[in-house]
């Protein structure tokens, strides 16, 4: 079906996601409308509309050299151009990790490109991004395929240097590094190219990796790039099977991102046309490729039909010439429904949780708001409509009530107040444990201890010491959220119970994706410190390589957990601050009703009809705000539908 195909589906996620900033753009008007805005929502909504615009769906490609990974981006995202449009020829391979993308704010299309001498700065490659000046730049003619291809050639480009020199770079065996000797190493360490293909338009971003031995030399590529993608898809290719570099690459940096269930993995095995043989009729060749499938199942550990049999270059070349017996048999189009209905709805869900599931949160806490304050102009209602025709004393009656009820109402308020100082307590011993200074203090010490040393032992003892102390931190600080958010349920259920007032429900904080990412991050620390390589390599790189992609990661997840650790405490309490704020102004409305028809009758009849308008005004607020949750709340599967409609 048309609307499996991965391009169509991103363009239907393009606009769910367009369709959600247009409703969250209401919603900023409506709260201004209806003089409930705020300047922290007013930018709390910036920041989420921005989020969404910016928002990337991240495909990472990982395979060993000459297993047509190249060849297999060509063909699922750009056979349109009729060519080649990355170099994937015979004998040319990705040297550096090379990221494909659309710049918005670019004025042209470019490829940029990150020399490899950088590798001796002891910045990463995300500071470097933040610093053009650093990179070659290259401009794209996007208006022919040809002069774009032979601009991508620049990505592979490699030089010679001798022995001394790659080995400073961390790109040799300092033991074997003999100065004679001339190797040969990637020109570039990273590339970003930006140009405006529909699919890239959309928020697509491509990730092409190099082979296991760059992607060791370059941490930062599996502790950050990989871990970030929304999909992994490994290439394998048929006429290797999986082999011991295949395995080592699947074991340490593919395989563990499957503990993270917002991760996909798909397993390609590519160049299944070697297995084509035209002695053999096409029942034995599709038992050679089903039996090559399960020969790598069993290596990899998973199931048979999670491997996808297909031919890259077989697929372009279907594409190009419009053969459709060719583009069947080569079985891209199979790869690519799974890619639109896996990796697309898996995003989706990641989009809810963390950017509709928290305008869904302020739209609800609106909702009950202008819920509250309808019932209790209905109640007030109910009360001045009985009181036709009663007396002074009656009236007085009411107005003693409802001073009493103020009276309680004040002392809960008392209470409350304790509560929220005793939670901004464990708040602040949170963020205290998430202290940047500290961080930065023991990031201090351990530089000093391994540069310090004069042992191999020593060095990795600091290391060690250094993972040790921050996974203990952030679980520590995982245990402390959960005694607030336990403290945080307590009050909530605590005002609900006192005052009767419709409940609302607390927003909780989680270190889990925290705790999560730091003990992968200590798995990846200390494979690299048990690593031979690591024992023979020069001391000084090995700090280097240590602090620019260990140890600023490790670090920049701390400041992430603290951001929105505060950000958390800030607004944890705000839906109760509220409603006493909106209970306290109702009651006082009530009391001054009261006194002036205590005071004059002619009062009564104009209040009541005030009344009536408020409850009809808060009606129409409670429609309008019931819709655009309808649409924050819109299901996923609705997007399947209108691109089928479309299509």
């Amino acid at each position: 079906m048309a609307t499996d195909r991965f391009t169509d589906q991103m363009q239907a996620y393009g606009r769910w996601r367009n369709d959600l900033i247009d409703a969250i753009s209401r919603y900023r008007e409506w709260l201004e409308a209806n003089g409930m805005s705020s300047p922290e929502t007013e930018l709390r909504i910036f920041e989420l509309v921005e989020a969404l615009k910016s928002d990337r769906l991240t495909i990472a490609f990982v395979a060993e050299f000459a297993r047509g990974k190249t060849e297999l981006i060509n063909a699922i995202f750009f056979s349109e151009y009729d060519r080649r449009l990355l170099p994937s020829e015979a004998g040319r391979t990705t040297m550096c990790p090379t990221e494909l993308f659309y710049d918005s704010d670019a004025d042209e299309s470019y490829i940029r490109l990150l020399p490899i001498e950088t590798r001796l700065e002891e910045k990463s490659i995300q500071e470097f991004k933040q610093e053009p000046i650093h990179w070659t730049t290259i401009k794209l003619d996007t208006d022919s395929a040809e002069a774009m291809a032979e601009s991508f050639k620049e990505v592979i480009k490699t030089k010679r240097v001798p022995a001394p020199v790659a080995a400073r770079l961390g790109l040799h065996d300092p033991e074997a590094a003999d100065a004679a000797e001339m190797i040969e190493i990637p020109m570039w360490r990273h590339a970003m190219i930006s140009f405006p293909h529909p699919l890239l338009k959309e928020g697509l971003t491509i990730l092409d990796t190099p082979g296991l031995n760059a992607l060791g030399n370059e941490p930062e590529l599996t502790i950050n790039m990989l871990p970030a993608a929304q999909a992994v898809i490994f290439v394998l290719a048929a006429d290797t099977g999986v082999t011991q570099s295949d395995l080592e690459m699947w074991q340490s940096f593919v395989q563990p991102l499957g503990t993270d269930a917002k991760h996909s993995r798909l397993v390609v095995l590519n160049k299944v046309d070697t297995l084509w043989d035209e002695l053999k009729g096409e029942e034995a060749v599709q038992q050679s490729i089903q039996s090559q499938c399960k020969s790598v199942a069993k290596m990899l550990d998973l199931d048979e039909q999670a491997i996808f049999p297909v031919s890259a270059q077989k697929g372009l070349l279907a594409k190009i010439r419009t053969d459709q017996e060719l583009l069947a048999r080569s079985n891209i189009l199979a790869l690519e429904s799974i890619l639109s209905r896996d990796i697309l709805p898996r995003k989706q869900d990641i989009v809810r949780e963390n950017i509709v599931g928290e305008i869904g949160g302020m739209a609800q806490e609106s909702r009950d708001l202008i819920a509250s304050r309808l019932a209790d102009t209905n109640r007030q209602l109910k009360e001045l409509k009985s009181l036709s025709g009663k007396n002074e004393d009656v009236i007085a009656h009411l107005m003693k009530k409802t001073r009493e009820e103020q009276a309680t109402y004040h002392k809960s308020v008392e209470s409350f107040t304790v509560n929220k100082r005793m939670f901004a307590d464990k708040h602040a011993q949170l963020l205290n444990l998430l202290s940047l200074n500290k961080l930065d203090k023991l990031m201090a010490k351990t530089r000093k201890e391994m540069t310090g040393t004069w042992t191999t032992a020593g060095l990795k003892n600091a290391m060690k010491e250094f993972f040790d102390i921050v996974t203990t931190t952030i679980r520590d600080a995982s245990a402390q959220t959960d005694q607030i958010n336990t403290l945080l349920q307590t009050i909530y259920r605590q005002f609900h119970k006192e005052h009767g007032l419709s409940e609302v429900k607390p927003k909780f904080f989680s270190m889990n994706r925290y705790k999560r990412d730091l003990e992968r991050l200590h798995q990846e620390a200390e494979a690299y410190r048990k690593s031979p390589v690591t024992t023979m390599t020069e001391q000084s790189f090995v700090v280097k390589k240590f602090f620019i992609s260990m140890v600023s990661h490790a670090r920049n997840t701390f400041f992430q957990a603290h951001q929105e650790a505060d950000a958390w405490g800030k607004s944890a309490m705000a839906p109760l601050v509220s409603r006493i704020k909106e209970h306290k102004h109702q009651m006082e409305k009530r009391l001054e009703s009261l006194r002036k028809i205590n005071e004059s009758r002619d009062t009564l009849q104009g209040r009541i009809e005030e009344l009536e308008q408020q409850a009809k005004k808060l009606d129409s607020q409670l429609a309008d705000i019931n819709a655009l949750m309808e649409t924050l709340g819109k299901p996923l599967e609705a997007v399947a539908e209108e691109a089928e409609k479309v299509a």
